[in-house]
């Protein structure tokens, strides 16, 4: 369906708690509004919004997509978000490009960790949300209890707004506390009720929260507020009118349920969408000046474009997809747009609108709109593109760093290269993974924010590319440094016939505050070391302080001071001083109580009351110190700092240990000296592995 005003457009973000019903739902209201001939299943693996090959092999959402219906003369766009924590870069990507956000909520469990991290993110960007009791038909589903769960979390502004008929595998509707009407389906049918007068088994029920709802909807607005002390109620087109601007406003959070599986409340949730929540006009865009102050862009067709890249596919087949939500302006097949990153010119020949993976060609999009665009050059995933008249880049999300490393190595020599452009082509489609090598390590590390996020992306590279790797726990980065300072004496003199080798140098080594890495003093006064070989001593030091003294780690946070040496006119050489530099480091360590140091991590984990005792005690046996712990919206938040070493392995193990229901994020915070017995177990590793190099 094609659309001609913004107005007519929404755009809805499906979001909440894994296994919640959020892509079953997508599908369900796609088949409802005929835009499917059967409803798509999650077991099935044809569910419209789970089309990657890891989603339907593993039955959970790993990324966003989108697709469109029409109804009532509305074009309403879905964006399914997943629901995992590890992809929430992914929700939070769909929450920015949507216009208000339907918050799942599965009816049997009730509010879930990421149902509140997905509300709390709303809440930080200022987008409307409206709450869907899903699986309502499902045993030990609760409408009073999962509403108490909701209305306990997020406040009594969350009101219901539909009152189900039925209970469990018995529920076969709803009744719309707006219009008074019932409407029931056929389980398993078309999604599209009947409507009929309110049965009496839920009159009740339905007046009492009829009433609460008029009243809400009255104390939002000051003039309907009046009109209700003069009438004592509310017509329905008042309700109506004054909802849908408490939605926008964020002053009230409606709750809906339905049962998507057998497709109950499908055509009565579309109705909501159309009648109660906002069109892009409503709200606008956010977005900045290129000088850094903010504008806010009103969904205008007739304005010069402004799009947002929110998300790239790339196909082996079909090459590079590139999402995009129209902010301003309308875009046209073959029109020139400025990325306005790269300030390159882009093409954007062949637009579509899309269905999860499949594109419809269109020739234009307008304010408020998703497409795709193919085969961008330069644009990638937050990119804004622009017309020429145009200067303004679109706000977006912050990406944060990822929680846990791998080092990978390929099966097969001479895969090298093919990894490296393969997982280039995955960090465009994902931008919360890294991958780079190691400075220190050398190892090729892949990052994510856990080690399912990691093992998807290799699963990706292996299914795209036809590239194996093998996974290993990266190394951990030690370090070495000194307690006390000492004096070193460097002297390298070999005669071998004709012109020897000699240069003499004294230094003094001393500690450095943590995070001081090196410094190099010339205190030499007068001739005792030529001004030319002085950088030599130095270059000597730094090599051999790069290879430790201890286990082979790099040596830090500590300051050399040249302070005197000898020369010969004939025989001194830089190379001779570099390797009088080195002896005279290693003198200096054995007298400078050398010991190791490791990073230490600083790890918040969230959780709820439940697992609190398991997480502590395992984060004192991995050497943990606890450093505080919040709760915020029901969610208990721990706050320690662990070992590195002690965090490798932490993702499968709190996944094991919570059922899956908590999450962790860890930054790094800094180096501390590693306990006696760890240390002791580390130079002997290094010494057996050097021992096995001489004997090889």
């Amino acid at each position: 369906m094609q659309v001609d005003s913004p107005a007519r457009i929404r755009t809805v973000a499906l979001a909440g708690h894994n296994d919640a019903g959020k892509t079953t739902l997508a599908s369900a209201l796609l088949f409802t509004a005929g835009v499917t001939p059967r409803q798509g299943r999650v077991e099935d693996r044809t569910a419209t919004t789970d089309f990657d090959p890891e989603e339907q092999e593993r039955g959970i959402s790993i990324g966003l997509a989108t697709c469109r219906l029409g109804w009532r003369d509305h074009v309403v766009q879905l964006v399914d978000c997943p629901g995992y924590g590890i992809f929430f870069s992914e929700t939070k990507a769909g929450l920015r490009v949507a216009d208000s956000l339907l918050l799942c909520v599965n009816a049997v469990a009730g509010v879930e960790v990421n149902t509140e991290k997905t509300w709390e993110y709303a809440e930080e960007i200022g987008l409307p949300v409206a709450i869907y009791l899903a699986k309502m038909d499902r045993e030990r589903a609760d409408f009073e209890r999962a509403l108490e769960s909701v209305q306990k979390t997020f406040g009594r502004q969350a009101l219901p707004v539909q009152v189900p008929i039925g209970v469990e595998k018995g529920f076969r509707g709803v009744v719309d506390l707006i219009s008074g009407k019932a409407h029931t389906f056929e389980v398993g049918g078309a999604g599209k009720g009947t409507v009929g007068p309110v049965p009496a088994e839920v009159a009740a029920a339905v007046e009492g929260w009829r009433t609460r709802l008029v009243e809400a909807i009255a104390e939002s607005d000051e003039g309907l507020l009046e009109h209700f002390f003069e009438e004592g109620t509310l017509t329905e087109e008042e309700l109506v009118r004054g909802l849908r601007a408490a939605i926008v406003a964020r002053k009230l959070f409606p709750v809906t349920l339905g049962a998507p599986g057998p497709n109950v409340g499908s055509s009565s949730l579309l109705d909501f969408f159309v009648e109660q929540l906002p069109a892009p006009t409503d709200r606008g865009f956010p977005a900045h000046l290129l000088d850094g102050s903010e504008v806010r862009l009103a969904a205008d067709p007739a304005a010069p474009l402004v799009a947002l890249a929110f998300k790239t596919l790339n196909d082996p087949f079909t090459g590079r997809l590139t999402l995009v939500r129209l902010l301003d302006g309308t875009l046209s097949n073959d029109a020139q747009v400025v990325n306005v990153r790269a300030e390159e010119s882009e093409k954007a020949h062949g637009i579509l609108h899309v269905q999860g993976k499949q594109g419809t060609a269109t020739p234009k999009l307008i304010a408020g709109e998703i497409g795709a665009v193919p085969k961008l050059k330069e644009t990638l995933t937050g990119d804004t593109l622009v017309s020429k008249e145009r200067t303004v880049r679109a706000a977006w999300i912050h990406v944060p760093e990822p929680a846990m490393s791998f080092a990978i190595e390929p099966k097969a020599k001479g895969d090298e290269e093919k990894i490296g452009d393969s997982l280039n082509r995955l960090i465009e489609e994902d931008p919360s993974l890294r991958a780079g090598r190691d400075p220190q390590t050398a190892e090729f590390l892949l990052s994510g924010t856990g080690q399912l996020h990691v093992e998807i992306a290799l699963a990706r590279l292996k299914r795209r590319s036809n590239v194996e790797v093998i996974l290993h726990p990266p190394k951990v980065p030690y370090r070495e440094t000194i307690q006390r300072a000492a004096d070193g004496h460097g002297r390298h003199k070999k005669q071998t016939g004709g012109r020897g080798q000699f240069a003499d140098c004294k230094i003094k080594v001393e500690p450095l505050p943590r995070g001081g890495d090196f410094e190099f003093v010339d205190e030499i006064f007068g001739g005792a070391i030529p001004q030319n070989y002085r950088p030599a001593v130095e270059k000597g030091i730094q090599e051999a302080r790069a290879r430790g003294f201890l286990a082979g780690f790099p040596v830090v946070d500590f300051r050399v001071r040249l302070i005197d040496g000898q020369y010969h006119d004939v025989d001194s050489s830089e190379l001779a001083f570099k390797i009088a530099g080195s002896l005279g480091f290693k003198e200096a360590m054995e007298k400078a109580s050398p010991t190791i140091l490791e990073p230490i991590m600083k790890v918040e984990v969230h959780t709820s009351e439940e697992f609190m005792g398991d997480i502590m005690s395992d984060l004192s046996h991995r050497r943990g110190r606890p450093q505080g712990m919040d709760s915020k919206s029901g969610v208990q938040i721990v706050h320690a700092l662990v070992p590195m070493a002690e965090m490798l392995n932490y993702a499968p193990a709190l996944r094991s240990m919570t059922q899956g229901r908590s999450s962790f994020h860890m930054e790094y915070s800094h180096y501390e000296e590693v306990p006696r017995p760890v240390q002791e177990k580390l130079v002997a590793q290094a010494r057996k592995h050097h021992k096995e190099e001489q004997e090889a």
